[in-house]
């Protein structure tokens, strides 16, 4: 399936990133004729019924689009592995959060009657948008990339790490995906929502675990 870097399908003015944030996260867009579910960081979503586009904003967060085919469904998460900025996202207690967010979308996509030999998987994010030398952002791509690969599958798709931000739609009855970076100084709101992320799940437990079926 292809990926794409154009704005929007029309060529039409996007919504603000600043506005991203705020708003219904379940509405209709009467122009693109689409459902629109925001995925938040720690959300995802299974699509079941033709006509929804799954939407997110990444900075050093990352997303898995996944689909089934056969069947014209998939979904879509979005996670960051929280800890020590100088930890190992591998080794760590951190990587059972990248964990739980694949399973649980693994897990809703079989419930839904997808399987795992028919499974197309693109993946997203991992920017380095903060000017440090901890490079976040390649830490939870290398934990996507190594987790996919022992699981054993394989990535159809993939535009991970870079310096920017990026907003990520996914049509997952076709399995388009259109990718842009953000590189205005107003898309780096982003930021700003991602630290108060990573400091909210830096206090909570990992919900468990989740048995693939």
């Amino acid at each position: 399936m292809s990926l794409h870097t154009n704005t929007n399908r029309r060529g039409e003015k996007e919504m603000p990133v600043s506005d991203y944030f705020h708003g219904s996260r379940r509405f209709f867009d009467a122009k693109e004729q689409v459902t629109v579910v925001k995925i938040f960081a720690g959300d995802w979503y299974v699509a079941t019924e033709p006509g929804e586009m799954l939407a997110t904003i990444l900075g050093s967060c990352v997303s898995a689009c996944v689909r089934d085919p056969a069947l014209g469904i998939g979904g879509m998460n979005h996670f960051l592995l929280p800890g020590d900025e100088s930890t190992d996202a591998q080794t760590s207690e951190s990587a059972r959060y990248g964990v739980f967010a694949m399973e649980s979308l693994l897990n809703g996509i079989f419930k839904a009657g997808g399987r795992k030999e028919r499974l197309e998987i693109k993946v997203f994010g991992g920017g380095n948008v903060i000017n440090n030398s901890a490079r976040i952002g390649s830490k939870n791509a290398k934990f996507i990339r190594d987790f996919l690969r022992r699981e054993g599958y394989r990535i159809a798709s993939e535009d991970l790490e870079g310096d920017h931000p990026r907003r990520v739609h996914f049509y997952p009855d076709t399995g388009k995906v259109m990718m842009r970076q953000l590189k205005r100084k107003d898309d780096l709101v982003v930021v700003d929502e991602e630290a108060i992320y990573k400091r909210k799940i830096a206090t909570q437990p990992v919900e468990g675990n989740i048995e693939l079926f």
